[in-house]
């Protein structure tokens, strides 16, 4: 039944799983898709935190590196780490224990933000390594 009903109304699902859970009622949680959800919002959580790491990357390169947008853009660009680096430092005092995958993150986040900036820019020589790892 409660297989079915994950697949039919999610939001309903969700209701009746807190439900569950709040009574202990264990023989009744649809224990499959309860875990499904759970292992789902970790690698959401990972994504978002890449994604604010690439959108900071982005700006900073623009900001260092793209001198003929910077006078129209500067401010825009300010505006958008400083709100990165505030969704970081949330999404790492929520969850602490992301401070220990961060190096790995940045460096693919970087990586992203490099390919991002030069195709917006069509400056090729930005830095391959990362120097910005202190901003968050």
């Amino acid at each position: 039944m409660n297989n079915k009903l994950y697949e039919s109304d999610y939001y309903h699902w969700l209701q009746t799983t807190a439900i569950q859970l709040k009574r202990q009622d264990l023989e009744a949680l649809d224990w499959e898709n309860l875990i499904e959800e759970i292992e789902s919002l970790g690698r959401k959580e990972r994504a978002e935190l890449r994604n604010s790491l690439t959108i900071l990357f982005e700006h900073l390169l623009k900001l260092k590196y793209w001198d003929a947008e910077k006078e129209r853009n500067e401010r825009g660009w300010k505006l958008t780490v400083k709100e990165q680096q505030i969704q970081i430092r949330r999404n790492l005092a929520d969850s602490p224990s992301w401070k220990s995958a961060i190096a790995l993150l940045s460096e693919q986040a970087y990586e992203d933000a490099l390919e991002i900036t030069k195709f917006k820019t069509g400056l090729e020589t930005l830095p391959e390594q990362n120097p910005f790892s202190n901003y968050f």
